[in-house]
C-alpha cells in the first residue's frame, strides 16, 4: 500500500480557475448560530443561515492563500487583485439589506503600498446597481473606495496585497451590544452570474487525479461545515476515493435551538443551514456514483445539551468529553433524550432519500462515559438510576463485585435496547435501510477496565442485530500498539460473531498536523484489515488527509512468496558465505574518494553446492529446486556460520507498546530477524524472564503487558534466514558428480524487513 505526504505542487498536472469561482468561498460565525454556502450553478452561490442573537454575523469569505484543500489540488496563490474586476448579482431575505447601517460590507484585509497591514470596509450599496434586496454589484479593484458615505467618507483601497476578504452578514435589530433575537431569524443570501474580468482574473488549480483504489473515505460535517460540499467532494474524487462515505454529522453544528432542541413546526430537526448544505452535498455525492452511510452519535455540544439528557457521574457531574468547548453524551435511558435522536436520524435518512441515495445508517460509537481521571462510570443520571438501580462503582479499573457487574450488565442491554429503537426508527420509513455499528475499541476492550464491554459492548449487540459492524482503534494504531489491534479485532469477533463479510474497519485519524507521520502507521492498519477480509476500509477522516497532504495509492497485490520450509541438505562448513553491500565509490582527478552506502546492511549469498554428496542428494536438491519454482519462492537456511543470539536488547518500553521485532547485532549494526527457530525464543524484561509473550509474524514478539518506561526487552533465539535460488536453472551433471566435483548451488538472502 503506498502513500505520500504532499506539502506542495511540483511539476503535478494544474489547470486554470476562475478567480471567485463559487466552490471556493467559506462561511464563518460565531456560536450559536450557523451559516452554510453551497453552490447552486457553475456562476452562483448560495448562503442559508441562522441567527439567535443580536451580535451574530456570519462572513461570506474569499482568501487569497487557498489552505482548505489537498495541497495538489489548491489553487495558486495571488494577492495582487488590481486588475480584476468582481460583478455578481445580490439577492437576499433574512438579513439586513444593502441599504442599511450595518447592511453588507465588503471587508477588505491586507496591506497597504507602504506593506503596513490594514483592513478596508467597502460598502457594497455604494457599488450596487438595483433594490437594497435584487441589484447588480460591479467592483473595480483598481478604484475602489472603503467609507460609508462616498465621496465625503473615501478611504481608497489598495488592492495589490490583500490577505482575504469577506461579506458581513447580520439579521434586523443587529446591535452589536449582544443579547437574544426575539425569535430565531433564518435567512438567505445569493449571489448568482458571478464575473471576474481583467489580466488577473484567472489562477492556476492543482487537478491531479489519483486512479480510484482500495480505499474509501470517512468525513464529518463539524469540520467541514465552512465548505461548500462541490469542494469537499471534488478532494475526495480527485484522491481516489470511491464507494462509500461514512459522514458523521457531528455533535454541534446540526441542530435547531430551541427550548429543548425539539423539532418545530416550521422546520425540523435540523437548523436550515444544515439542512441545505447536506441536501447539496447528497445531491452530488449521488451524482458522483457515492453512497452516503450517514452516522450519528450519542454526543452533543454541551453548553446546548438540556441538563436531564446528560450522562452523570455518581457526584451528579456531567459527562465531559476533551475537547475544547467540550460535549456531552446522551444517557440512552432518557426517553426525551432518544427520542430526539431519532428525529435526527430520520431527518438525515430523508434528505438522502431526497437525493436519490440508497438509505444507510451508522450508530457511531454509543457508549456509557468512563470519566478519563478516575474511570468513573456514568451510570447516575436520574432516568438511569430509575431504569437501571445501579449500585456505586468508584471505579472500572480492576475487579468488580457481583451487583457492580450486574449494574454493568444492565445498563449494556440498556444501550442495546436504545441502540434498536434508533435503527427501528430509521427502518419505520425505509425498511430497506442498512445499518452499521461503529464501536472505538480501546475503549470499550480497555485492558485496564476489563469489565466495561459489558456495558459498552452488549451481548445485545451480537449478529445479526446490525447489518454492518465497523471497528476502529486509532489511538492503539498511533502508538504502534499492533499487538492490541489484532487482539482487539479478535476479541469483537469473538463476543458480536460479524463474520469478516460484514464487517467493515475505520483507520485513521490524525488529531495534529504535527504528527502527520502517524499516516504510515494508519494506512499500515488498513492493509492489516484487508488481509483480514473485512468489507470495506476507510479512512478516518478526509479534512485531516486534505490538510496533512496525504496522497495513497494501490499497489499490486503482493503474493506470498515464502514456504516455510528447510533447504533440505546440511550445508556442514564447506558451504560458501559471502555478506555484500552495495558501494558506489566515485574517485575525483585528485585521488579523493566519495563513497556512497546504498545498503544499510549486508545481504549474504550462499554457495550451498558443497553439500550435495550423493546421487540421493542431487535428487533432493532438483525435487526442491522445483517446488520452489526457482527464484520464485523463499525458504530457510541456516547459517552454519551464524545461526544464534543470545542476549539481544530488542527494545526499551515507553508504557505503550508490547510488540518488539528480533534483531541481532554486530557491533554497532542491526540485523532484523524475521525468521526464528520455533521454540528456542526466550524473552527477558529488565532482566527478569518471562514466558508472558506470544510470537506473532515475521520474527515479532507481542508481550501480554507493556513493558514499563525504561524497561529494557532482550531475547535469545536460534534462526534462519529467508534465502532464495539466485538463478532460474540449477545445472548438476552425474559426470560432475562422479568426478568429486561440487556443483555450484547459489542462493541469495531475502530481505522480508
Amino acid at each position: 500500500m503506498g502513500h505520500w505526504l504532499a506539502t506542495e505542487r511540483v511539476e503535478q498536472a494544474s489547470d486554470m480557475v476562475t478567480r471567485f469561482d463559487p466552490v471556493f468561498w467559506t462561511v464563518n460565525f460565531p456560536r450559536p448560530m450557523m451559516a452554510a454556502v453551497t453552490t447552486t450553478a457553475a456562476d452562483a452561490l448560495r448562503v442559508d443561515a441562522v441567527f439567535y442573537r443580536r451580535d451574530d454575523l456570519a462572513g461570506l469569505i474569499w482568501e487569497s492563500a487557498d489552505r482548505h484543500d489537498h495541497p495538489l489540488l489548491r489553487y495558486e496563490t495571488d494577492r495582487d487583485y488590481r486588475d480584476c474586476v468582481l460583478s455578481f448579482r445580490w439577492r437576499s431575505a433574512g438579513v439586513l439589506a444593502l441599504d442599511a447601517v450595518n447592511g453588507p460590507v465588503l471587508t477588505i484585509e491586507g496591506r497597504d503600498a507602504q506593506g503596513q497591514a490594514r483592513a478596508w470596509y467597502v460598502r457594497l450599496w455604494n457599488y450596487a446597481v438595483g433594490t437594497p434586496t435584487d441589484a447588480r454589484v460591479t467592483i473595480d479593484f483598481a478604484t475602489i473606495q472603503g467609507g460609508f458615505l462616498l465621496p465625503g467618507e473615501a478611504d481608497p483601497v489598495w488592492a495589490g496585497d490583500i490577505d482575504r476578504m469577506f461579506v458581513s452578514l447580520v439579521a434586523p435589530g443587529y446591535d452589536a451590544a449582544g443579547g437574544a433575537l426575539p425569535v430565531p431569524v433564518e435567512a438567505w443570501v445569493e449571489l448568482s452570474e458571478i464575473a471576474c474580468a481583467g489580466a488577473g482574473s484567472v489562477l492556476p488549480i492543482g487537478d491531479v487525479v489519483v486512479p480510484g483504489h482500495d480505499l474509501r473515505i470517512a468525513s464529518g460535517y463539524d469540520d467541514s461545515y465552512h465548505l461548500t460540499p462541490a469542494r469537499l467532494l471534488r478532494n475526495a474524487l480527485h484522491l481516489g476515493y470511491r464507494g462509500g462515505i461514512v459522514h458523521y454529522v457531528g455533535m454541534s453544528h446540526y441542530f435547531r435551538l430551541d427550548a429543548a432542541l425539539l423539532a418545530t413546526a416550521a422546520g425540523g430537526v435540523l437548523n436550515v443551514a444544515c439542512a441545505a448544505w447536506h441536501a447539496d452535498f447528497a445531491r452530488r455525492a449521488q451524482a458522483l456514483g457515492y453512497e452516503l452511510i450517514w452516522s450519528l452519535s450519542y454526543e452533543l455540544f454541551d453548553a446546548h445539551c438540556p441538563p436531564p439528557w446528560k450522562q452523570r457521574a455518581a457526584d451528579g457531574s456531567p459527562a465531559l468529553t476533551g475537547w475544547s468547548p467540550p460535549s456531552t453524551l446522551l444517557s440512552p435511558t432518557q426517553g426525551d433524550a432518544m427520542a430526539y435522536l431519532q428525529s435526527v436520524a430520520r431527518a438525515f435518512v430523508a434528505i438522502g432519500n431526497a437525493a436519490g441515495l440508497a438509505p444507510r445508517f451508522q450508530v457511531g460509537e454509543p457508549w456509557w462515559w468512563v470519566t478519563p481521571d478516575n474511570a468513573r462510570p456514568c451510570l447516575y443520571d436520574a432516568s438511569a438510576v430509575a431504569a437501571l438501580s445501579p449500585v456505586p462503582i468508584a471505579t472500572v479499573r480492576g475487579p468488580l463485585d457481583a451487583a457492580q457487574r450486574a449494574t454493568l450488565d444492565r445498563a449494556g442491554a440498556a444501550l442495546a435496547t436504545s441502540t434498536a429503537a434508533l435503527m427501528a426508527a430509521v427502518k419505520a420509513s425505509r425498511a430497506d435501510c442498512v445499518t452499521y455499528l461503529l464501536t472505538y475499541l480501546p475503549t470499550v476492550l480497555d485492558a485496564a477496565a476489563p469489565e466495561v464491554k459489558r456495558m459498552n459492548m452488549p451481548a445485545g449487540w451480537a449478529a445479526p442485530a446490525f447489518d454492518v459492524l465497523q471497528l476502529e482503534d486509532y489511538d492503539w494504531v498511533t502508538a504502534g500498539d499492533t499487538a492490541s489491534s489484532a487482539a482487539g479485532a479478535a476479541a469483537a469477533v469473538a463476543r458480536l460473531a460479524y463474520p469478516a463479510a460484514r464487517q467493515e474497519y475505520l483507520s485513521g485519524f490524525v488529531l495534529n498536523a504535527a504528527d502527520r507521520a502517524q499516516w504510515s502507521a494508519i494506512i499500515a492498519a488498513a492493509g492489516t484489515a484487508q488481509r483480514r477480509g473485512v468489507a470495506g476500509v476507510y479512512l478516518w477522516a478526509l479534512p485531516q488527509v486534505m490538510r496533512d497532504g496525504l496522497i495513497y495509492w494501490q499497489e499490486e497485490e503482493r503474493v506470498e512468496a515464502f514456504d516455510d520450509v528447510a533447504f533440505p541438505l546440511a550445508l556442514g562448513r564447506e558451504a560458501e558465505v559471502t555478506p555484500g553491500f552495495s558501494t558506489h565509490i566515485t574517485t575525483s582527478a585528485g585521488g579523493r574518494e566519495t563513497r556512497n552506502v546504498a545498503w544499510a546492511q549486508a545481504r549474504t549469498r550462499y554457495d550451498v553446492g558443497p553439500g550435495v554428496r550423493s546421487e540421493a542428494d542431487v535428487a533432493t536438491l532438483l525435487a526442491f529446486f522445483r517446488a520452489r519454482q526457482g527464484p520464485a519462492r523463499a525458504f530457510r537456511l541456516r547459517d552454519p556460520f551464524d545461526w544464534q543470539a543470545s542476549d539481544t536488547i530488542i527494545g526499551t518500553g515507553d508504557g505503550v507498546r508490547r510488540t518488539f521485532a528480533l534483531v541481532t547485532s554486530y557491533g554497532t549494526e542491526v540485523r532484523r530477524i524475521t525468521r526464528p527457530v520455533a521454540g528456542s525464543v526466550r524473552v527477558t524484561v529488565n532482566g527478569v524472564a518471562t514466558q508472558g509473550f506470544a510470537m506473532a509474524g515475521l520474527g515479532e514478539v507481542v508481550l501480554d503487558a507493556a513493558p514499563a518506561a525504561g524497561a529494557v526487552v532482550r531475547a535469545s533465539f536460534d534462526f534462519d534466514v529467508p534465502v532464495r535460488f539466485a538463478e532460474d536453472q540449477l545445472s548438476v551433471a552425474r559426470a560432475t558428480h562422479l568426478a568429486g566435483a561440487a556443483p555450484t548451488v547459489p542462493l541469495i538472502e531475502v530481505r522480508e524487513a
